[in-house]
């Protein structure tokens, strides 16, 4: 299996940056064909020598990132569990110790999104996405910070969103807005809460990256929009997301908690009046 996609080969073989560290990822397989941020990040992580503990709540999903893993001499397994279930989410951070001795890292990656502004969005949905997005997060973290403190510490990443800071997407999606802005509170508030138990916390706000989900649901057309909205015109993936994770889950970052690191190519940093010259004109 070819990766010509940036994730190329830096570490590995129980050498590199996470090198003897045990990770959890949730969202560890992709929606479609493709390598989404969950399972970039879990190659990766893998590559720079940790052992990764695969969450989806569709096995056959994982087991694809498990493959691809193994194939490069990676040691991995893979847990199929729902994150808004309490009892699931204690038993896969279980599951993980059992497997692999204990715990190190958590990436908090399963995200949804759902159509629709605060007027015309149904309850059930609103309650949907919030709890995937947010809810999940937090129960995973319930079960996985006492064993990381049992450790000696350890480093959490939430995966949140550019949508989180300020809504500016093709169509309105307020859950989405709400539950990643909640992603970011929550981070800082574990950050203060459990920085005494030398467990690190940080968020990642992907902007409008090109992920096997969104490919999906939108035209070549309005995926070369989503390209031009930020100052770095060009296509953001998951290995980028991926990167900028083995960064705050590595020994690298022991001095950083609390923070949340755009990837997006610089688009947070605009505004459409601001942006216009440079690439709005510039396209027409």
């Amino acid at each position: 299996m070819v990766l010509n996609d940036g994730g190329e080969r830096r570490g590995g073989g129980g050498q590199g940056r996470l090198a003897g560290k045990v990770a959890i990822v949730t969202g560890a397989g992709s929606s479609g064909p493709g390598v989404g941020s969950g399972k970039a990040i879990s190659i990766l992580f893998a590559r720079q020598g940790a052992k990764v503990l695969l969450v989806d709540n569709v096995a056959a999903r994982a087991e694809e990132t498990l493959a691809m893993i193994r194939s490069e001499g990676g040691e991995a397994a893979v847990f199929e569990a729902n994150i808004t279930k309490r009892t699931e989410c204690e038993a896969l951070v279980a599951a993980a110790v059992a497997h692999f001795g204990k715990l190190d890292i958590l990436v908090n990656n399963v995200g949804i999104s759902i159509t629709g502004t605060v007027v015309d969005m149904k309850e059930e949905d609103w309650d949907t996405v919030l709890d995937v997005n947010l809810k999940g997060m937090m129960l995973c973290a319930k079960y996985a910070i006492p064993r990381m403190a049992d450790g000696g510490g350890g480093a959490i990443v939430n995966i949140a969103s550019s949508e989180g800071l300020r809504a500016g997407t093709l169509v309105p999606i307020a859950s989405y807005n709400a539950s990643k802005g909640g992603v970011i509170g929550l981070t800082h508030g574990m950050a203060v809460h459990h920085g005494r138990q030398n467990i690190r916390v940080n968020a990642i706000a992907p902007g409008f990256m090109t992920t096997p989900m969104v490919r999906d649901h939108l035209s070549p057309e309005k995926l070369k929009e989503r390209v031009g909205a930020a100052p770095i015109a060009i296509e953001g993936t998951g290995w980028d997301v991926a990167w900028a994770a083995v960064f705050l889950a590595s020994d690298e970052a022991r001095w950083v908690s609390g923070v949340t690191l755009p990837v997006d190519g610089g688009m947070v940093m605009t505004t459409p009046l601001s942006h216009y010259s440079y690439s709005y004109r510039a396209q027409s």
